[in-house]
């Protein structure tokens, strides 16, 4: 199964104490590497974060977010300091027969009174908790958005790796014509200039010239890598390095391919390999 480095994940928990919000980003990257931002009440995580994620992933940039967000004050439950209200009580009661007079208590100055109103927080454990499980859900999802589009780019890769094959067979079924139409032009040339060589001098250029054009090697180590290539593909365990490093064999033969090339057909199907591998490899820099 191949990984994608590039993925997205968000999940959300809404509760009657708030919100919870984790969002996840994953791009190419040489090595792991992870990032985390935390409100502050969260802020004992992140190592439990970065473990989790460590078991998981193995290549990529990784972004991790968590947004918390309380209830409104409309939707909030308020809890009142009755103690304090009743201190409060008291002390007016107490100022009212010093000062001998009469005033009326305003219900409005004691809940303004700091303290009397306090806003009911769930505890910062708990909180810590559904993170934790939340950050599991979105974890998830995003091994799953790396599977999918894993699965694509092993699509993609495998349909160039057959192209290459048809490119490389096609090349093969051509040689024996294009080594004995060179054969052919060294001859015409020679005869053009009435140049005379001994036949034993004749054979050596052409079968010099021949050799020059063999292409069967370069030929057979293309097929070799695809080969490698595919095994890689089904393999399990992390594939972008080692598809990197066959991107790097395949255009070293298809540079050979080119530079042994005698005609024009010969030189475009090694052009052709060469874009093939070229999107390959860009897609490859994606693979965990």
């Amino acid at each position: 199964m191949m990984l994608s480095m590039t993925a997205f994940a968000r999940q959300q928990l809404e509760k009657d104490w708030g919100s919870l919000t984790w969002e996840m980003r994953s791009v190419n990257h040489r090595y792991l590497e992870v990032s985390v931002r935390l409100p502050e009440q969260f802020r004992g995580l992140e190592n439990a974060v970065r473990e989790r994620a460590r078991k998981q992933l193995h290549r990529g940039k990784v972004e991790c977010q968590l947004r918390f967000q309380t209830l409104t004050a409309e939707k909030s439950t308020l809890v009142l300091n009755e103690e304090l209200i009743g201190r409060l009580i008291d002390a007016h009661e107490t100022v009212e027969q010093r000062a001998g007079g009469k005033t009326q208590l305003n219900s409005f100055d004691l809940l303004t009174w700091p303290g009397v109103v306090v806003e009911e927080e769930p505890d910062t454990q708990f909180l810590q908790e559904q993170a934790l499980s939340l950050f599991d859900a979105a974890l998830a999802d995003l091994m799953d958005h790396r599977k999918r589009e894993g699965e694509a780019l092993s699509t993609h890769i495998g349909k160039r790796l057959n192209d290459i094959l048809t490119i490389v067979q096609d090349v093969r079924e051509k040689m024996p014509a294009i080594v004995q139409a060179q054969h052919q032009t060294l001859l015409d040339k020679l005869a053009e200039f009435k140049a005379e060589l001994e036949p034993t001098r004749l054979e050596q250029e052409i079968a010099l010239a021949a050799q020059k054009a063999d292409v069967a090697e370069e030929l057979d180590r293309l097929e070799a890598h695809v080969r490698e290539c595919s095994r890689v593909l089904g393999a399990k365990g992390q594939k972008g390095r080692r598809l990197d490093f066959l991107m790097q064999e395949l255009n070293r033969e298809a540079n050979t391919l080119s530079s042994k090339s005698i005609v024009t057909e010969t030189t475009l199907d090694a052009v052709e390999l060469k874009v093939l591998i070229e999107q390959m490899r860009e897609q490859i820099q994606n693979v965990e």
